[in-house]
């Protein structure tokens, strides 16, 4: 489990996250949504222990993540949005980088590969951006990490290796694993994240399953205009629109919507999911 107890983090004198409190249970793909600049990035760095906190606290299973322990870090991956294009063969840099990981599969990594239809042979600095995301993509699951840390993973990616992100995430993780996913691309992945995980700036707005959300706010996908909508979208078929579940009736969480309707009445969904 990831305990964060009131963290802070500043750039110089600019504060980015501050009073963050939460719990991440494992067995969970978090998705990590919020604006640009509300700190996203930061956070997944603090998390794997490549900043230290300003304030406050990060235990991951009762260790800090910025002391280094080697047995956390055997046990965590993070991938930034950039990778590195190495040079190097796909296959051999597996194998050589491999080898500093005490649970890495060097044959599932081949088979993640040739799922995401890149030849393992190729060289990686000669490869597109999409090939060499897949690539990294793939040596972080044959890493076997009980702890993911994913910033933008599906940038670069066109639409058919998306759904192959998909797949290879929920098929190669392992069932009591973590996996927090930051993202602009809702859409892309939320067939896949549960719970969701709102920042504002210095704030978390929401840390809720699906359920809990579908619990506290409607998803009407009707073409009949409510007078209480928090948010109202027009499509071609109709509109989306989002306002208070009163009635307790089931409904398909659309997170793009959710976050659209976040953005406009922050203060009402803080209020629903924080109490504040």
């Amino acid at each position: 489990m990831i305990k964060i107890n009131n963290l802070g983090f500043s750039y110089g004198a600019f504060p980015v996250l501050k009073n963050i409190s939460m719990e991440l249970k494992g067995g969970n793909i978090y998705g990590l949504l919020g604006e640009n600049g509300v700190g996203k990035t930061t956070l997944l760095t603090l998390l794997c222990g490549l900043k230290r906190p300003g304030e406050g606290s990060i235990e991951v299973d009762g260790r800090r993540p910025f002391d280094r322990v080697p047995s956390l870090l055997a046990e965590q991956f993070f991938l930034p949005e950039t990778v590195a294009p190495v040079h190097a063969r796909a296959i051999s840099f597996a194998r050589e980088n491999g080898v500093f990981r005490p649970f890495f599969d060097l044959d599932k990594f081949a088979t993640i590969l040739r799922e995401f239809e890149v030849d393992p042979e190729q060289r990686m600095d000669a490869m597109s951006a999409g090939q060499l995301k897949k690539t990294w993509i793939s040596f972080a699951l044959a890493c076997n990490a009980k702890y993911y840390y994913f910033d933008e993973p599906t940038n670069g990616l066109d639409i058919p290796s998306k759904a192959q992100f998909r797949k290879a995430v929920t098929r190669y993780t392992g069932e009591d694993a973590t996996l927090v996913i930051s993202t602009h691309q809702v859409r892309d992945l939320e067939n896949i994240i549960d719970p969701v995980i709102l920042l504002d700036n210095r704030a978390v707005l929401c840390n809720a399953s699906l359920e809990e959300i579908s619990q506290k706010l409607f998803f009407d996908y009707g073409s009949a205009i409510h007078p209480d909508a928090l948010y109202l979208e027009q499509t071609p078929a109709g509109c989306v629109q989002v306002y208070p579940n009163t009635t307790g009736e089931e409904s398909k969480v659309n997170l793009e919507a959710f976050f659209n309707t976040v953005h406009a009445h922050k203060d009402v969904v803080s209020q629903m999911f924080n109490g504040k």
